[in-house]
């Protein structure tokens, strides 16, 4: 009988997904002999058989890998044939500087939620995983993958677990946070500060009744801290909303299951595919009529047409549910209002005990904090609009060296960026740099990932902003080059970053705001660009910008530029609602503000034009949190509405006067705000097509490429998507990476590769 031998080397996501176990089986089952081994790079195999046995294995290796593993490339290579006693999981070892892949954390199997109902040493057991499951970024500390660089190091293994870790047909085999209650980390409840019970049953039951009895309890997940309480209960909502300094914005819901979810929401097949996917995001979904059920809190979600929902993801989420009657909890961070998630037991008791009933924690330190992703359904994918557990530290692959480029991102929604080889690991979401909490995480994280993907800084990117936090991080990070990269160029160059293009586009970036280089704040960029450069050809009218940032807090400052360029003074007289609310003298002093051009400076930023119409539809005039008024304006929009506003397109400039008029004259008629919204978004859209168009007849190119967190908006980039592809465009809009700041970063490092490519360092 001819035998062969092959040496393989995996790359991709392999390591923390079961991978190896996997190996073993299909080898065994094959009847080859042999080995696989983790190393710091890649998953290595060598493998002895007959031909057959051989392309067997190669068949299995390449379409039954494990749900959460991703298989980047597999090189095959047939080498002198070796005679090996058997099959074995080798030792990992560390070969080099490079890395490979880490997986994300995994939401627990169905395998394992059934062996926390048998009997056993994992009765109950909320730390119940295996190798399909369980937590993997959150506890790693260092690369290679494996239990001693993790904070499961403090648990040794009894016999039992010990005995499933090393037997190769089990389900746990090289399972590196595999724990029992015999072994393993466990829950402790906490009240006013004192350790009440261990017992993780007590702990259940007492958690559940507190929560049934309108209490608030902090809860340790994945990536930090959580508070929790009945999703019902309108006096415990707003008891979280204080507690966290949380006015308005929308709180987090995580419900049983997809049944006891249905009736609340409209649920199509990618939701649902995204709410029961292993990552096990935050998905925005439209509220249903409730007709069938009782209502949820009424301050949940300021009265918005979406709702975040999530399903159970952790072992504790599923036991608690068990004990419940109620079926959705909120779920939201554990942390005061711009302030980064809490990961520290004694902090948290500290913070959270005299303002909470229970405090439930676990003794497992956790090493990368993470919130909860958020993602939206839109043009039927799955669009990330905050990219943490489930997602990172999965890379954004691309086709240029992005081997020691640091990015350092923008400074809301931030996210950083590192390059090691052709891939750009993207930071979990950091946040607000404002907030000194935060930016100490900024900086924590920062090294973590330096040191975890063995990264050596060569060159840094930053934002052209002088006054942003990040900027300033990149400025004294170390003497090493450093490249400013325009905030909308950033964003195009993001998109064009995740879909591998490198080539001039037509890039549109519609945001709130960002530094342009005439000092202007930019947000409506329509430009020809390309990773090293751009042209701005076209952008929105500027409009002064009343009090600076405060215009973006106060919509009706926006409002007041607006008609105050429009009509000029006389727009007082006008009979508009939101007018008969402001303080005369506040008004009197705004106007004074832009005669004077005193704090005033000039904005083309979209979402200050969304605000502006938010407010004269009366949405809102105080924003409780960021883009309130754009999404209060999208959450009313008529879908059946084809109508649009006139707008001028002249010389580069869009002036939306006429816009701005016909608003004014609907409202003043009565029309519906609904149809109002419609109309608005269409002239958006319609501005969007326009260029388009133009820019094609005039430059040959057909590529349009669309971001800014304006682009979040499901109505309008569905619009603009339609009706380009309707007339032949090809479009590129975010999915894996956001369409808001959080993506800024990953453009960063593209235009600084594209730059030192070309040699403009």
């Amino acid at each position: 009988m001819t035998y062969k031998s092959l040496h393989l080397v995996v790359n991709g996501l392999v390591q923390g997904v079961g991978f190896r176990p996997f190996v073993y089986r299909i080898a065994t089952l094959n009847g080859l002999k042999g080995w696989v081994q983790n190393t710091n790079e890649n998953v290595r195999i060598e493998v002895t058989g007959t031909p057959q046995q051989l392309d067997h294995f190669m068949h299995a290796l390449r379409n039954e890998a494990p749900p959460a593993s991703w298989l980047e490339d597999i090189s095959a290579m047939e080498i002198e044939t070796r005679l090996f006693p058997d099959f074995v999981i080798r030792d990992s070892y560390d070969l080099s500087d490079e890395i490979t892949e880490i997986s994300p954390d995994i939401a627990v199997c169905d395998a394992c939620l059934d062996d926390i109902s048998r009997q056993g040493s994992r009765l109950n057991y909320p730390f119940v995983n295996c190798t399909n499951c369980g937590p993997r970024f959150t506890i790693i500390q260092d690369l290679p993958y494996d239990r001693p660089k993790t904070t499961m190091k403090p648990f040794d293994l009894c016999p039992s677990c010990k005995e499933e870790y090393e037997t190769v047909s089990d389900r746990r085999f090289h399972a590196q946070p595999i724990a029992c209650r015999n072994c393993g980390p466990h829950y402790e409840l906490f009240v006013q500060g004192t350790k009440v019970s261990d017992q993780i049953s007590n702990i259940l039951q007492r958690v559940s009744h507190c929560m049934e009895e309108g209490g608030l309890v902090l809860i340790k997940g994945l990536g930090g801290m959580h508070l929790a309480c009945d999703a019902f209960n309108e006096q415990a909502v707003k008891r979280l909303r204080e507690i966290k300094h949380r006015e308005g914005k929308p709180f987090a819901v995580m419900f049983r299951d997809l049944d006891s979810l249905k009736p609340f929401v409209q649920l199509d097949e990618e939701e649902e595919q995204s709410l029961t996917s292993w990552r096990r995001p935050i998905v925005l979904l439209e509220k249903s009529g409730y007709s069938n059920c009782q209502e949820l809190a009424i301050s949940l979600n300021a009265g918005l047409s979406l709702i975040g929902v999530m399903l159970p993801y952790m072992p504790f989420h599923h036991l608690l549910f068990g004990k419940l009657k109620t079926p959705a909890i909120v779920l939201t961070s554990g942390n005061f209002s711009s302030e980064p998630i809490l990961i520290d037991n004694d902090t948290t008791l500290t913070a959270f005990s005299p303002l909470v009933d229970a405090v439930v924690l676990y003794n497992r330190a956790i090493y990368n904090r993470t919130d909860d992703s958020v993602v939206r359904i839109i043009a039927n994918r799955e669009r990330v609009f905050r990219r943490s557990r489930g997602y990172v530290p999965a890379p954004i692959r691309t086709d240029f060296d992005a081997e020691g480029i640091v990015s350092f991102g923008a400074e809301l929604t931030n996210c950083f960026c590192v390059g090691k080889g052709k891939k750009a690991f993207v930071s979990q979401h950091i946040g607000d740099l404002k907030g000194l909490e935060t930016a100490l995480f900024y900086d924590q994280t920062l090294l973590q990932f330096l040191q975890l993907f063995r990264i050596k800084p060569s060159l840094l990117a930053v934002d052209m902003h002088p006054e942003y936090i990040s900027t300033k991080k990149g400025a004294t990070f170390g003497d090493l080059p450093l490249i400013q990269v325009q905030h909308h160029h950033a964003h195009i160059a993001s998109c064009m970053a995740e879909h591998k293009l490198d080539e001039r586009v037509i890039g549109i970036a519609l945001d709130g705001t960002g530094f342009g280089t005439d000092g202007h704040s930019w947000g409506s960029e329509f430009m020809l660009c390309d990773l090293n450069d751009f042209e701005r050809l076209a952008h929105f009218d500027y409009v002064p910008l009343p009090g600076g940032d405060h215009a973006a807090e106060e919509p009706w400052r926006m409002a007041v530029s607006y008609l105050y360029k429009v009509f000029g003074a006389d727009f007082i007289h006008l009979e508009l609602p939101f007018l008969r609310q402001l303080d005369g003298d506040n008004l009197k002093l705004l106007l004074q503000m832009i005669d004077r051009k005193i704090n005033c400076p000039l904005t083309s930023g979209a979402g200050r034009l969304f605000d502006c119409v938010a407010s004269l539809l009366d949405l809102v005039q105080v924003a409780t949190f960021q883009a309130e008024g754009p999404m209060r304006l999208e959450s009313i929009v008529n879908k059946n509405c084809s109508e649009s506003y006139p707008f001028v397109f002249q010389e580069g400039i869009i002036c939306f006067d006429e816009t701005i008029r016909g608003i004014v004259d609907d409202v003043l008629s009565g029309v519906d705000p609904s149809i109002i919204s419609a109309k608005f978004h269409n002239t958006i859209i319609l501005t969007i097509f326009g260029f388009a168009t133009d820019c094609r007849l005039k430059n040959g190119i057909n590529k349009v490429v669309l971001s800014g967190g304006v682009f979040q908006n499901k109505y309008l980039l569905e619009g603009a998507t339609d009706v380009l592809l309707k007339n032949n465009f090809q479009i590129y809009s975010h999915t894996a990476v956001p369409t808001n700041d959080g993506g800024i970063a990953l453009g960063q490092l593209a235009v600084a590769s594209k730059r030192r490519e070309l040699k403009c360092v």
